[in-house]
């Protein structure tokens, strides 16, 4: 593999497991636990918003109690001295790549720690519970305050910027996901459309579109992730 310019590296839940936290799809994972369409869509909201606060306030306190791993540091690493263009983006709503030191980050389902109102549309930040009569303290209205992530049915961010990137980088890859997910599942195929790309995936265990994939390295992300990183390093 010749030295990449321009790098897309996509991350999934896989990759802060490690640090603790729960993923979705893997067995016990949380839509083993709850039903994804009471907490995940906009009508489990519109239905229920106090257990859909629960549920959120429950993952945003493990999120700040979790740490970066050795993953999420490669990959800071790998955008400190890189000569080229790294890009990361993630599938997660947790805010470990950034404070492992990555900066040049698109979070396409959203952000864990922002929150955003409903009637004035503001987004900020925010590492507290969250609940029904909580007021915005943008425009004072209470009851339309929600996390600031991308539910079942809602456009997932940044898709303009991602496709540019894909069609534009020289080295995609996936870490840590299960390809089961729409659009990030299609991004591989996009790609390697463009006829620039190597794609490589790193994960536990092949993942739905193993096979799409030019080169696959199975192991733990703390174990694979540096180990690549340094292999791009040298």
């Amino acid at each position: 593999m010749r030295r990449p310019e321009r790098i897309v590296i996509l991350t999934g839940a896989g990759i802060s497991a490690e640090s603790g936290l729960a993923t979705f799809r893997d067995k016990g994972g949380l839509w083993s636990k709850v039903d994804l369409n009471d907490v995940a869509t906009p009508q489990g909201f519109a239905r229920n918003p106090a257990m859909v606060h629960e549920f959120y306030n429950a993952r945003r306190r493990s999120v700040l109690a979790a740490a970066p791993n050795e993953a999420h540091l490669a990959l800071a690493r790998l955008e400190r001295e890189h000569d080229g263009q790294v890009l990361v983006v993630t599938q997660n709503i947790d805010d470990l790549h950034e404070r492992a030191g990555s900066r040049q980050i698109l979070h396409m389902h959203g952000e864990l720690l922002k929150v955003r109102c409903e009637p004035c549309g503001k987004a900020r930040e925010w590492r507290h519970d969250l609940a029904t009569a909580t007021p915005c303290p943008d425009c004072a209205r209470a009851g339309g305050m929600r996390p600031h992530v991308v539910w079942f049915g809602e456009m997932p961010l940044h898709m303009d910027r991602i496709g540019t990137e894909l069609a534009a980088c020289d080295l995609f890859i996936s870490i840590g996901t299960s390809g089961q997910v729409y659009p990030a599942g299609g991004f591989v195929e996009e790609a390697r459309s463009h006829g620039r790309a190597h794609t490589v995936e790193l994960n536990l265990e092949p993942s739905g579109g193993h096979s799409l994939f030019a080169e696959r390295i199975l192991g733990p992300a703390t174990q694979v992730v540096p180990a690549f990183v340094e292999r791009l390093l040298r």
